[in-house]
């Protein structure tokens, strides 16, 4: 690895110590039916946001709730306490679209059709409302 490079990936390595996230990789759901319920806790008090997951219909709230309590974990551990009630937040979170697998179905007249089965990937990130302040 080259100077700048490694002097590049040291600041990055430097800048993850203080953000506190988890990510949910390969999720096997559309995109589209992901970003519904990640828009319904976006920026939302984490305590609040569990609840709001807990009580949803969608089959992809389950997914989201134990990725943000990895995030919440992940943020006691860093910071060796655990969170009081309304210090953290969700500060950022998006999904990405994961591999698609292609399978064909059989259709009338020796046709095929093709089915495609999405994943995703999901991304969440907490924080302080202090830090958010300074």
């Amino acid at each position: 690895m080259g100077a700048r490079k490694h002097i590049a990936a040291e600041k990055i390595k430097e800048a993850k110590k203080t953000q506190y996230f988890a990510k949910l990789v390969g999720v096997p759901s559309s995109p589209r039916k992901m970003r519904y319920v990640v828009d319904m806790v976006r920026g939302m008090e984490v305590n609040r946001a569990l609840g709001v997951l807990r009580f949803s219909k969608k089959q992809a709230s389950a997914d989201v709730e134990k990725l943000l309590r990895s995030a919440i974990a992940n943020w006691e551990v860093k910071n060796d306490r655990k969170a009081e009630d309304g210090e953290l937040y969700i500060s950022k979170v998006f999904v990405d679209e994961g591999v698609t697998l292609k399978r064909m179905r059989p259709a009338p007249q020796g046709r095929g059709y093709r089915i495609r089965k999405r994943s995703n990937h999901v991304t969440l990130f907490v924080d302080t409302k202090t830090n958010e302040d300074k």
